[in-house]
């Protein structure tokens, strides 16, 4: 549902800007649909593949997001535009590796502290080698420059290390030196200081640094409880800049109003717990921080989207998965979703010591029988 409100979405934001651009009002939506195919196609791999097999594919996984994020750095290989370099050229296709490293992050980081057990708890052997993956990872994504990515990176990656048992302190530290972090790269970036300016007060600066905050919550405010109606919208008529992409929600809720966003928040909400009900029910600690990794990541995107929108919070940039007019965030959304299906393919809800009496090495085989996923680290031994 979340997909096809997305194709509508992109479809009606896109018409003005693909027409005025590329005498095609088609554009836009015509590729979005083409990305949707090819992340149902994702989607579907993942979920046909046993989860257990992203341990072995995690390393390769991250070494290919690391030489991507790379690439896009090198001059002659990195697409530059609004003065970003996050993308590279694949023939027509552009890629952005960042959208990539997001789910190779979360699968490499799942295995790793799934493996570590208890050392976690260690800051030699557990904070450490965390703080110097995510600080590289990180540090490539701000080069870009990304702020948006590199906070959810960071968000995702905490959550993860708390799950699996880090203490406190630890996270404490991990959040403090990534704020501080985090703060020197906004006091060094004249964009990253107006985007500030522009959520403080937006109306010092209405048509410079301001604009795109004034006309985004303008096309908010003008649709009402019920909106103005589908395609109706006045704002995406080169008003609001990226109307079919980062302000996508601000164009939905001038044409569905309050009632037609509440609807939204819901499917998003429902989404989150499905995805949560299927990680509680995994018996194996790998699936448990796959599945927390995944909806961690896809809630704090959609709460910084949407909270950039309403100037909850200050704009940053990143798309609002499944709407959002992207092919990488798009593929690479929905191939996290065929993730969370394989965990939920692959895992049983029968307690651990009753699949044990019916494990396969316990009976006679049968040229049926799978060996169940399992996960020694996470296994407990009879009382």
């Amino acid at each position: 549902m979340l997909l096809i409100t997305g194709l509508l979405a992109v479809y009606s934001a896109s018409f003005a800007v693909g027409y005025r651009e590329y005498g095609d009002t088609n554009y836009f939506v015509a590729r979005q649909a083409l990305f949707a195919l090819a992340g149902v196609g994702a989607l579907i791999f993942f979920m046909r593949l046993d989860y257990n097999h992203l341990r072995a594919l995690s390393v390769p996984m991250l070494a290919i997001a690391l030489v991507g994020l790379i690439a896009v750095l090198l001059p002659g290989l990195g697409v530059q535009r609004n003065g970003a370099a996050r993308w590279f050229a694949l023939g027509p296709v552009v890629v952005q590796p960042s959208e990539f490293a997001k789910l190779a992050v979360i699968i490499y980081i799942s295995a790793w502290l799934a493996s570590r057990g208890q050392q976690i708890n260690k800051f030699s052997l557990g904070f450490v080698p965390f703080v110097l993956l995510l600080g590289v990872i990180g540090g490539l994504v701000i080069a870009e420059p990304d702020m948006g990515t590199a906070i959810i990176i960071l968000l995702t990656a905490s959550t993860l290390f708390f799950v699996a048992g880090a203490p406190l302190s630890h996270l404490g530290l991990l959040l403090g030196v990534g704020g501080v972090i985090g703060y020197a790269v906004i006091l060094s970036k004249d964009y990253q200081m107006d985007r500030l300016v522009s959520f403080v007060s937006p109306e010092s600066d209405p048509q410079g640094i301001g604009f795109q905050v004034i006309q985004l919550l303008i096309a908010l405010g003008s649709g009402g409880p019920l909106g103005l109606g589908w395609g109706v919208s006045r704002q995406k008529y080169f008003y609001v800049p990226g109307a079919h992409t980062d302000g996508v929600f601000a164009i939905l809720g001038e044409e569905l109003g309050f009632i037609g966003l509440m609807v939204i928040l819901a499917m998003f909400t429902f989404f989150v717990y499905r995805g949560l009900r299927v990680t509680m029910r995994s018996q194996d600690r790998f699936a448990t921080l796959l599945g927390i990794g995944i909806v961690s990541w896809i809630t704090f995107q959609t709460l910084i989207n949407i909270g950039g929108i309403t100037r909850t919070i200050p704009l940053t940039g990143v798309p609002l998965p499944f709407l959002s007019y992207g092919g990488s965030s798009l593929i690479w959304v929905l191939a996290a979703v065929g993730v969370l299906l394989s965990v939920s393919r692959y895992t049983s809800d029968v307690p651990y010591m009753e699949r044990q009496r019916s494990s396969p090495r316990n009976r006679p085989a049968s040229r049926f029988s799978r060996p169940p996923s399992r996960d020694p680290t996470f296994e407990r031994g009879p009382a």
